[in-house]
């Protein structure tokens, strides 16, 4: 039961399939109740062959502010928005989606952004680093930019399709200063490793860098969010390295989201760690 909700609670939900393990949902609306805001984030779960219809229906509630978005929907709402946020049309995808009360409907994504967030927020700058980002995918196509942007040294990219390696480094080499090139999934001469691949999500997933090549002054990042470490993350602390899960992550682009969303007071609260 959620006795708090009323008819003039505000909706947000979350689209995508499947959701059975989608975190979101649980922390904005923890985020909603620490922050005493009359809203709720519930799982909307819409196929791949139903999401226009979705749309249509869904520009009909007049009390749903926004929509976060997963797999398998983070390019195709750039066809159903009406604006994209300058990130949107950076990394080309969306993973949040604000209903403006004129009717239109923004999309922006934060998974890049969030990351660096998330690792800030852990007392670990990518300025001035050299970082290794191992996929070149979806969310690390995002972390990519953001990193670039956020004043990092150099940054390799490695993902197992060398031409979208190399497409992403000339993309992403056009952020700031960072001097950014394609490479092999080498840790070494790196202070910073980031794992933005599915690779760890499963006990038998092959490891996505050389875990006998990182050095205990190595930062060891992985995107993947489990209850357990991944396999990578244990090999890393075994060798003295400090190492982040996907938790800082996702706090990270809750807020950025929730921030794009219209509540400044949920960012502000948080960015300052109170």
């Amino acid at each position: 039961m959620h006795p708090h909700i009323t008819g003039k609670t505000r909706i947000y939900g979350l689209i995508g399939d499947p959701l059975k393990s989608a975190r979101s949902p649980m922390l904005l609306n923890r985020l909603f109740a620490e922050a005493q805001t009359d809203a709720v984030c519930i799982p909307l779960e819409v196929g791949t062959q139903a999401l226009a219809e979705f749309v249509k229906g869904a520009r009909a509630l007049r009390n749903l502010d926004g929509l976060l978005v997963t797999m398998p929907h983070k390019q195709t709402m750039l066809e159903v928005v009406d604006i994209l946020h300058p990130s949107a049309r950076q990394v080309g995808a969306i993973n949040v989606v604000r209903c403006d009360k004129d009717g239109r409907w923004e999309g922006a994504v934060f998974d890049g952004l969030g990351c660096v967030l998330g690792m800030q927020r852990q007392g670990v700058s990518v300025l001035g680093k050299s970082v290794l980002l191992v996929g070149a995918g979806g969310s690390g196509r995002a972390i990519a930019f953001a990193v670039a942007a956020a004043g990092a040294y150099s940054l390799t990219i490695s993902d197992l399709d060398p031409h979208r390696a190399a497409d992403l480094a000339q993309s992403a080499g056009k952020e700031g200063s960072c001097n950014v090139h394609a490479g092999p999934p080498d840790p070494e001469g790196h202070d910073i490793v980031i794992n933005a691949t599915p690779l760890g999500m499963n006990p038998d997933d092959p490891m996505p860098v050389e875990a006998e090549r990182l050095t205990p002054a190595m930062v060891v990042v992985d995107i993947i969010t489990r209850s357990e470490p991944t396999a990578l993350l244990l090999a890393a602390q075994a060798r003295g390295c400090k190492t982040l899960d996907g938790e800082p992550m996702h706090l990270g682009q809750a807020l950025l989201a929730l921030d794009f969303l219209g509540f400044k007071n949920i960012e502000r609260r948080y960015s300052t760690g109170l």
